[in-house]
């Protein structure tokens, strides 16, 4: 199954036929209504929509840098305007004889060091919220391989693989042309307004699992186990897209990752096997999950 799987990912990377295309089309209403939050937009300028609290500090400080380099440009702009008017050799034939200017010196110091510090106030934090993992609701321990993803819930017990669907698959599952290369067979499940923390690793080389609507990156090296963390705030449930974020080898374009933000009974629902689908995604599949006790 699995090498069933590679193989059918790695000929989705030589593209699909027009056979395929075609049934894909005809077949597209099928995820009608089917709300796609977090994904990329052809055209489109700035984040994803932030969905998570890391995901709004992000926005709110490059927001932050964004006007500070502005009037940093606008202020170096006009002095060099001011300069060419006021000091050419027309307006002004004798040119003083001076060396030093204390004031200007000692402003020219001081102010760069007070917009650091300023950035470092509203940067920092931002970090240290990022990099100090709190107590997890759900724990997902993510595994990149070459090239598809392993998830596990080690504290529920189970376990499943996650490959990029083909063309000629995605109105099956609900999915358009649009999402191809985004869309999974299997997708991670998390609650909204819980704490969710993401293991990540990898079996072969560096991997990187990244989802940009939760504002979240982090490198999966072999060998070590690192984390990340967020919140969907709720409301917010939808189905959200990432893709490995390393350069990982010839099909490291063909291993994205699709998330899906449920409210918190379906959450149970789906760990108690009762969920075939999600009726906040508008009846998004369910993945189907394998029993680590069973499978061992």
């Amino acid at each position: 199954m699995a090498l069933r799987k590679k193989l059918s990912g790695l000929w989705a990377a030589l593209g699909a036929t027009f056979t395929a295309t075609m049934a894909s089309a005809q077949t597209a209403g099928m995820r009608e209504g089917l709300e796609i939050i977090g994904a990329p937009t052809p055209g489109a300028t700035g984040f994803q929509p932030g969905v998570t609290a890391g995901a709004m500090d992000i926005h709110a400080l490059d927001t932050l840098l964004h006007v500070m380099a502005a009037l940093i440009t606008l202020f170096v702009l006009a002095l060099m305007v001011w300069v060419i008017v006021k000091h050419n050799a027309k307006s002004n034939p004798e040119p003083a004889t001076f060396s030093h200017n204390t004031p200007i010196e000692v402003t020219w110091t001081l102010v760069p060091l007070l917009i650091l510090v300023v950035l470092g106030a509203f940067s920092l934090p931002v970090l240290f919220r990022q990099q100090t993992i709190p107590d997890a609701d759900v724990v997902v321990r993510a595994t990149g391989w070459q090239w598809y993803w392993e998830y596990e819930y080690p504290e529920e017990g189970i376990s499943y693989a996650s490959y990029m669907l083909n063309e000629d698959e995605l109105a099956d599952y609900g999915y358009s042309r649009d999402e191809f290369r985004l869309a999974t067979d299997t997708a991670v499940v998390v609650p909204t307004g819980q704490t969710v923390v993401v293991q990540v690793t990898a079996a072969d080389v560096i991997h990187s699992w990244t989802i940009p609507a939760f504002g979240v990156k982090q490198d999966g090296v072999p060998g070590r186990l690192a984390e990340l963390h967020f919140n969907v705030e709720p409301g917010q449930e939808g189905i959200y897209f990432g893709q490995c974020s390393e350069l990982c080898g010839a099909a490291h374009a063909f291993m994205p990752i699709t998330v899906f933000a449920v409210t918190p009974e379906e959450y149970d629902a789906w760990l108690a096997g009762e969920a075939a689908d999600f009726a906040s995604l508008d009846g998004a599949r369910a993945p189907q999950v394998i029993e680590l006790a069973a499978a061992e």
